[in-house]
């Protein structure tokens, strides 16, 4: 890496630490580029050399913490030929990188900082399942439709998790989505009206 591709690293860094620490201060839409700059000891016009908004800045942090996920993510199953779902240990690395990054993930999963980046988050999931991952018997219905089912049923399983302010720790949250894997929920029952 040359010296100029380092400066280069070191202000997108800087900017990037900045701008998560103004987003626990106040509400991103009122951080201005001006606040960013001077936070990351920079000026406006290096800040714009890097990114064209502050929404480009997040979003570049977000694709950060997802590639850092998808690397635990594929750690979970490396040098494996197969895994059962329903194994709660493969997936508590996904769960504490999360927990312990849970302001970035509460950020991007509530949906409400940056439109679209549950989506992303989910297709950075499934990615992974279509790239990697094959069920090991066929399924008689197309394969994608259960591959965003699933994405978007974890999808569902962290936003809980952020609701409840990370009651639960990263081995429980590891065996409930276990359970999820090894169980259909079978026949509903219909409340009695009150």
């Amino acid at each position: 890496m040359t010296k100029a591709d380092r400066r280069i690293v070191r202000t997108r860094n800087n900017l990037k630490r900045a701008m998560l620490e103004l987003v626990k201060e106040k509400d991103f839409k009122d951080i201005s580029i001006t606040e960013i700059a001077k936070s990351a000891n920079c000026n406006r016009v290096t800040f714009y050399s890097h990114y064209e908004s502050s929404t480009q800045l997040l979003e570049d942090i977000f694709r950060d913490y997802l590639e850092q996920l998808t690397m635990n993510y594929k750690q979970s199953f490396a040098g494996k030929k197969t895994f059962s779902l329903s194994d709660p240990s493969r997936n508590i690395a996904i769960f504490k990188f999360i927990y312990d990054n849970s302001f970035v993930f509460s950020l991007m999963l509530m949906g409400e900082v940056i439109p679209g980046s549950q989506n992303i988050f989910c297709e950075t999931i499934a990615n992974i399942s279509r790239r990697d991952l094959v069920l090991k018997e066929e399924i008689s219905f197309d394969i994608e439709a259960l591959n965003l089912y699933e994405t978007y049923a974890l999808l569902g399983l962290f936003i809980y998790w952020i609701k409840t302010d990370f009651q639960s720790t990263p081995e429980e949250m590891a065996k409930r989505l276990a359970y999820i894997y090894s169980t259909t929920l079978g026949e509903v029952m219909v409340k009695d009206e009150q």
